[in-house]
């Protein structure tokens, strides 16, 4: 059986996608990856989605928008995908288990934060520990202290984005200098409500499940002495690591690894779409990975009549 259109991804923009094609009678075949979800599910509240006036938790979220695309006909398999082969029509996208056939394709794999790789950032997400400032700053405001982790452009704008909400930011690298751009960093070299700890790796975030985060224990990388930072929330600003692995060689990538696309969601290979921050190196937002997710979904509806035509 070849299907219509298959969608790799369950996170905002795969999911958008579903709802659309499953609407427009494409009857979608979702392979939602073996965590489903995406970067929603390690948010509590999410207070700027549309159509929340109290805000909605992160999973209540996607439970619901995965409930609307079944609604609508879309079929879900809980696996991963371990390749594709775009080189031949129909399309085929391959688990660990099956090969599946199709014409069209939206690949909504999104991106994951890149952790520090200690216990206590788990323990502590969603209950002062971010990798979204610009999600989660607001509930930060009137706060004495929130530390930043990184040396890059997005440290450097969630450090100056949190300052709106925040007494002061503090900002640790483990470097003796920012990699960021020359503008980026002097808007936080002129900014009085940052701090900047240098040469400091952070070894623990402290705090209690009742009370939230306390502080951050460091370590200077030169000297070896440790010291205790306190903080009430803790920003992992390290970057990003886009979930497209299995499409080197398939797709153009850039460095990265981000999809390169032309106008918006298409990529090098007509019938094959791209959605969600897979390709989104700036926003990476639940409402704009939804968008194109919709986007990526008219398109395939644009494809699939024209497809059709004698």
């Amino acid at each position: 059986m070849v299907e219509n259109v298959i969608i790799i991804g369950s996170g905002p923009a795969g999911l958008s996608a579903a709802i659309y094609t499953a609407r427009e009678d494409f009857k979608p075949l979702m392979i939602t990856g073996s965590i489903a979800g995406g970067q929603l599910l390690l948010t509590t509240a999410v207070e700027n989605y549309p159509g929340f006036p109290e805000g909605v938790q992160g999973p209540e979220l996607i439970d619901n928008m995965t409930k609307q695309a079944q609604k609508f006909g879309t079929r879900m398999i809980n696996d991963d995908v371990v390749d594709v082969d775009f080189s031949t029509r129909p399309f085929k996208v391959k688990t660990a288990e099956k090969v599946y056939e199709a014409h069209t394709v939206i690949i909504a794999t999104g991106a994951n934060a890149r952790m520090l790789g200690i216990p206590s950032e788990m323990e502590h997400m969603g209950k002062g520990v971010s990798t979204c400032a610009t999600c989660d700053g607001a509930f930060f405001r009137g706060k004495d202290n929130v530390v930043v982790i990184g040396g890059g452009d997005t440290a450097m704008e969630d450090s100056n984005f949190l300052t709106r909400f925040v007494k002061q930011v503090t900002i640790i690298h483990r470097k003796d200098s920012f990699r960021a751009s020359k503008i980026m960093q002097q808007h936080v070299f002129s900014n009085p409500k940052i701090k900047v700890i240098w040469n400091s790796t952070v070894e623990e975030i402290l705090g209690k499940d009742v009370t939230g985060v306390e502080g951050v224990r460091i370590k200077d990388v030169n000297t070896s002495k440790e010291s205790t930072v306190p903080c009430q929330g803790v920003f992992i600003a390290i970057g990003y690591v886009p979930s497209t692995a299995f499409l080197k060689g398939k797709l153009q990538l850039d460095e990265q690894g981000y999809i390169i696309t032309k106008e918006d969601v298409l990529t090098d290979i007509p019938g094959v779409f791209v959605a969600g921050d897979n390709s989104d190196r700036f926003y990476r937002q639940a409402g704009t990975a939804a968008a194109s997710g919709i986007k990526a979904a008219l398109r395939v509806r644009e494809f699939m009549q024209n497809m059709q035509q004698p």
